[in-house]
């Protein structure tokens, strides 16, 4: 293999490295930014439940006052009942204690409505305040290991950044320049330097020329695929000496 393109593949891994973790690095932050603002989604459910359950007491108590204003009046009715003249005052007196006890069954009958309400907020309440309570926890556990997981891979960068500029001192100025305008090419697919196996670019699969492809084998010079310009390398295929031996 000729000298350039074992620099180049080792760069090439190198840089498929350093993608990984600049993607990780990049990531992380956003993983939990997702994670608090669920959190943060089911602590305003929650507030919204608190603010439903007090003005459920807030009206539960408002129907009681009024229970209890018509109750009130309806002692002080009976009072003046006893004192009524005519047949006509005493059917008024009536009427009014027949509207106010009226009343104070609307007022009891919404109250039970709202007892009903008032159960399963409470239950939503005590259930979110448990679950919201675990996942706080969670969150900062989460928070914890990314942060340094995210140090942890900081440093691993500046490691490899390091040995990527080691090794792109290693190759001629033109073979950098063709090198990195090639990761630029294929950035997403990741190889640019691709293995040259049974006639074809392992890469892009195009059929090489019988002679261009031992050209590539003998790792005289350095070569291109012809489609895909990806730079090439042939592997030699591994030796099986027991085959030998015992051929």
């Amino acid at each position: 293999m000729h000298k350039d393109v074992a620099i180049t593949l080792q760069l090439q891994s190198i840089d498929v490295r350093i993608a990984e973790l600049r993607r990780e690095i990049a990531t992380l932050p956003r993983q939990i930014a997702e994670i608090e603002n669920t959190l943060i989604s089911h602590m305003k459910r929650l507030e919204m439940d608190k603010a439903a359950l007090a003005a459920n007491q807030r009206e539960r108590k408002r129907l009681d006052g009024d229970v209890a204003v018509h109750q009130q009046k309806i002692s002080k009715l009976r009072d003046q009942m006893l004192q009524a003249k005519t047949n006509e005052q005493y059917r008024a007196f009536q009427h009014e204690i027949d509207f106010c006890e009226q009343s104070i069954r609307k007022c009891e009958d919404q109250t039970l409505d709202l007892m009903g309400e008032a159960e399963a907020l409470e239950a939503n309440v005590k259930t979110a305040e448990v679950s919201l309570a675990a996942e706080k926890k969670l969150v900062l556990t989460q928070r914890a290991k990314a942060q340094a997981r995210t140090a942890e891979d900081k440093v691993e960068l500046a490691k490899a950044e390091a040995e990527h500029a080691q090794h792109a001192q290693q190759l001629s100025a033109p073979a950098l320049a063709y090198y990195q305008r090639l990761r630029t090419r294929y950035y997403k697919e990741g190889a640019v330097v691709a293995e040259a196996k049974n006639s074809m670019c392992q890469a892009c699969m195009m059929l090489m020329r019988p002679q261009y492809f031992q050209d590539v084998k003998s790792g005289e010079q350095v070569l291109n695929c012809e489609n895909c310009r990806r730079i090439l390398y042939y592997d030699e295929p591994a030796v099986d000496v027991d085959a030998q031996m015992n051929g």
